[in-house]
């Protein structure tokens, strides 16, 4: 335990517990959150739109591989292991906005389809996703934009069952 660090409550403990329990029944792991990262990310470097903008600002991936393995592992399976602040790197992109959110969610339910192990999986880190990019899209429209009118008028796809 870190100095001054108040130990977790036992309630606390017992739900992060039972999230990662139900996340790996689900079949999500260490290993899928891994090849769920590396697959999309080639997949971003790659894409016409959002491939400029990663490769512009990124210039070690393996290192930011390993930090987006750590912040979906705190997601998905409250490992605690993710330190960052995910709003100011996408507050500082002048050019980002709703279409690229959008792609980035479409590009990321297309690789979670291709590979998740579960419909429940599809389900949870789809809509874990929408949510962070709601977010982000919120704060730049808010802090970045001024603009707490586009913030409420926000159209982000949502995850679609893997037989629809």
């Amino acid at each position: 335990m870190k100095p001054n660090s108040v130990p977790a409550h036992p309630h606390a403990i017992a739900a992060r517990e039972m999230r990662q329990y139900e996340a790996r029944e689900m079949g999500i792991d260490e290993a899928f959150i891994a090849t769920l990262v590396d697959r999309f990310y080639a997949a971003v470097r790659e894409h016409t739109v959002l491939g400029p903008i990663f490769n512009a600002r990124i210039d070690d991936w393996p290192s930011h591989l390993a930090q987006m393995n750590r912040f979906w592992q705190s997601i998905l399976l409250s490992a605690g292991s993710f330190r960052g602040n995910p709003m100011m790197k996408h507050l500082a992109i002048p050019d980002i906005g709703e279409s690229e959110f959008q792609t980035w969610l479409l590009l990321f339910y297309q690789t979670l389809h291709d590979i998740a192990p579960t419909p429940g999986a599809v389900a949870l880190i789809g809509g874990k996703a929408r949510i962070i990019a709601e977010s982000l899209l919120t704060g730049i429209a808010i802090h970045r934009d001024h603009d707490a009118e586009l913030a409420r008028n926000m159209e982000l796809p949502h995850v679609q069952p893997a037989n629809a």
